[in-house]
């Protein structure tokens, strides 16, 4: 453990990247052994760093992608994995999910990801996901403890807006285990947990993405508002009239559940 700090204490993590490398090992093993790896899985990691999740998970599968976003790391696992996996040179939120990770029709296997992401992105590496979650079988990541709670945040919570519902149309979250900051160099200041999305469960029918999307945002743009309030402009747009609903819309957004989101939106699409 001393030599592996050492290690990690010669290069200089980059702030604007978000890097905080974890270098606790016991941690590792537990994140990559919650992913549940079997040998045919095609796992993607995001931003593999200085590769403590990484050497545990090639030895799990052969059919292992890692994305990173830093020359000089990109450059180091290429020489040290040199073919052995794939490893792309490139911002995990520009990838084209279709181009780069195609399905295999003869497995009918789904992806698998993980990954250590960055706290200042973590928001818009899981929409991406969110976007593809009919390519995704399960994710392990870790992120910021605050964030994780909002994900599994229920209606008439502070915690409770776009990031849980958008999670739990999309997904099964569940809390694994918290990770204080000593687990990392540099230390963050605040703690992080593992966080497991089954993409498998999801119970809800959506009919438009973008529909859906667009009317969550809405009804959260002005939280302390009533939902007449926040849609009235979106409405007034789409030509819909809140009379032909049957829809209490005097309410707030944060006491709106999923399934009468998801049931608005179904009614906007038709």
């Amino acid at each position: 453990m001393i030599s592996n700090k050492v290690k990690y204490e010669q290069y200089k993590p980059k702030k604007f990247l978000g890097q905080n490398f974890l270098v606790d090992e016991n941690i590792a093993r537990k994140i990559v052994a919650s992913l549940d790896v079997k040998n045919d899985d095609t796992v993607i990691e995001i931003g593999p760093g200085q590769g403590v999740l990484t050497k545990y998970l090639t030895a799990l599968t052969e059919n292992f992608i890692a994305v990173e976003i830093d020359k000089s790391i990109y450059e180091k696992l290429i020489d040290l994995y040199k073919s052995k996996i794939k490893i792309i040179h490139k911002d995990f939120l520009k990838i084209d999910f279709k181009a780069e990770f195609p399905s295999d029709q003869s497995k009918k296997k789904k992806l698998k990801v993980i990954g250590n992401i960055p706290y200042n992105i973590t928001t818009e590496i899981l929409f991406k996901l969110y976007d593809f979650n009919l390519k995704l079988e399960s994710a392990v990541l870790m992120m910021q403890k605050e964030v994780a709670q909002r994900i599994i945040a229920k209606p008439n919570s502070k915690d409770y807006g776009i990031l849980a519902i958008q999670t739990q149309v999309h997904s099964s979250p569940k809390i694994l285990f918290d990770v204080p900051p000593t687990s990392f160099f540099p230390k963050p200041r605040v703690f992080s947990s593992i966080v497991k999305f089954d993409f498998t469960e999801t119970k809800y029918q959506i009919s438009d993405k973008n529909i859906f999307k667009a009317l969550v945002r809405e009804s959260f743009g002005q939280r302390r508002k009533t939902m007449k309030n926040s849609l009235k402009k979106y409405f007034e747009k789409g030509d819909f009239l809140f009379e032909d609903f049957d829809f209490d819309f005097s309410r707030r957004a944060e006491s709106v559940s999923i399934e009468e989101f998801v049931e608005l939106a179904n009614k906007l699409t038709l």
